[in-house]
């Protein structure tokens, strides 16, 4: 059945062109217009439905026509043979209890995919596996990994690793240190055989993360780390990011980044803790970094011993000293330095429900994703804060209070919990972000996550004329906090 939505006019001028009676087509032809012929197999030329009846316009079958028929001619090609839907889990080839959440990278997917390899052997046994009371002395080298992203030549990796202003994503190079840190954990728990007893692994803390150098999108990065350090029950994994440019081919300068991350090892059973397999570090070089380890984790005793302890004199006159601005901007607001900022209108926060796509290979939420959102937060913290993109200069800690379960309500909140204007040429900007999980059905919420991260301003955007702002606490709990980080950094730098 032909049926024209145009006027009659057009439709014999569309037959007399095709006879090649006049030389020009329609006009609706001229402009682009096509039509779309439907054919039928009885088909005897198209039809035109008028106040009078469907009368046919000419036949393709008028043997008084003086031209031989014409022919229908397609302009529109056949469709190709349509390939297979793409199967959208053909990456995911082993069983699936073995697999975590499949929400990460392309590298966190390859370091689970890694660890499956033991899971799988384990799987059958484990229904009858015991703890193991034999520990077997390992080496450094026998938990190295290295990963390469091979962003000059992959563009879809690349792609994924890119942010707005065309650098890297800080925020997914973490999520990455901490997978890779868990699957050198769990390589240096492994027995021989490439089994292991059934441990949990799991992020205690993270040491500052001081970024020594840009890290750039374009160009081929690696991170290879080792356990350096090993106590009863818990560990410290060393990682280092480096990438090389044709500026900069040394292999010291190419260091952009190092990483000293804390795992303590649990049994799956009871909850308490694991022993683990010690280490015998063997070069120059291992047997430092394992002094270096062993340094920090007396520091990190010593200052939670301190922390039991309470406020000090001293530290009571510099609370009332910090608290004194933020007083003012209480009591007397038209009386406030307008050069500062209270640190409660600084605040950010967002919230989700945990999903199974982000659990680890122990079924609880992945630490590197929760490290993502605390960066991302506190990076649009920072931004909404300066009034530019912000540059990151360094993770100054992590603390993994408690476990993050699939279906936990989490919320993070952030604020900027002091600057440091000293160089007023290069003003520096702390960050706090903490995260909550929240209970509604329990009417509860306790703290999960603390993270703290320093950010610089561009130096593209220093000739704007930003002014950075003073942030100053209005309660004693706020000036406890800055008091705190400031003395984690006074303590960093007299060790440094």
């Amino acid at each position: 059945m032909w049926r024209y939505p145009a006027s009659q006019a057009f439709h014999l001028h569309l037959h007399l062109w095709r006879r090649g009676c006049i030389s020009s087509p329609p006009p609706h032809l001229q402009n682009g217009m096509f039509l779309l012929w439907q054919i039928s197999p009885h088909f005897d030329g198209p039809y035109l439905d008028t106040p009078a009846g469907r009368s046919r316009l000419f036949s393709t079958a008028d043997s008084s026509s003086s031209s031989a028929t014409i022919p229908v001619v397609s302009n529109v090609s056949s469709p190709p043979v349509s390939p297979p839907p793409i199967d959208a889990g053909s990456s995911i080839r082993k069983p699936v209890s073995l697999w975590p959440g499949m929400y990460h990278s392309p590298v966190t997917n390859a370091l689970w995919e890694a660890r499956s390899n033991v899971l799988e052997k384990l799987d059958d046994a484990q229904s009858e596996a015991v703890s193991q009371g034999k520990l077997a002395m390992k080496t450094p080298s026998s938990s190295r990994t290295s990963i390469i992203y091979k962003f000059s030549s992959d563009p879809i990796l690349r792609e994924q690793y890119r942010n707005p202003w065309n650098q890297i994503r800080m925020g997914k190079v973490v999520e990455d240190l901490d997978a890779l840190a868990g699957t050198i954990s769990f390589k240096h728990c492994c027995n021989e055989d490439r089994t292991t007893r059934p441990l949990l692994l799991v992020t205690a803390s993270v040491d500052k993360i001081v970024l020594k150098k840009p890290i750039s999108v374009d160009c081929d990065l690696s991170i290879s780390g080792s356990v350096t350090w090993v106590g009863r029950s818990s560990m410290e994994i060393q990682l280092e990011v480096t990438q090389s440019t044709e500026e900069n081919q040394d292999s010291l300068d190419s260091v952009a980044l190092v990483a000293n991350f804390t795992f303590v090892a649990r049994d799956s059973r009871t909850g308490k803790s694991a022993p683990i397999n010690p280490i015998s570090p063997e070069t120059e070089r291992e047997k430092l970094l394992w002094q270096e380890a062993e340094e920090r984790n007396i520091m990190r005793k010593k200052k939670k011993d301190e922390n039991k302890l309470g406020l000090k004199n001293e530290d009571t006159n510099r609370l009332s000293a910090l608290l004194a601005e933020g007083r003012v901007f209480c009591d007397m607001p038209a009386l406030a330095d307008r050069n500062s900022i209270l640190i409660r209108d600084t605040c950010h926060q967002n919230s989700l429900i945990c999903q199974p796509q982000q659990r680890n290979t122990h079924g609880r939420i992945f630490g590197g994703f929760l490290m993502r959102r605390a960066f991302e937060l506190a990076f649009a913290t920072a931004y909404a804060f300066i009034g530019a993109a912000p540059r990151f200069m360094e993770i100054d800690h992590v603390d993994f209070l408690r476990p993050v379960d699939v279906g936990d309500f989490l919320r993070y909140k952030s604020c900027v919990l002091f600057t440091e204007l000293e160089d007023s040429s290069k003003p520096l900007i702390n960050v706090e972000v903490v995260a909550h999980v929240t209970k509604p059905e329990l009417r509860s919420s306790e703290v999960s996550n603390k993270f703290y991260f320093t950010f610089g301003v561009r130096p593209d955007s220093a000739p704007n004329g930003l002014k950075i702002r003073n942030v100053v606490p209005a309660t004693e709990e706020e000036a406890r906090r800055v008091l705190e980080r400031i003395d984690a950094e006074n303590s960093l730098l007299a060790r440094s």
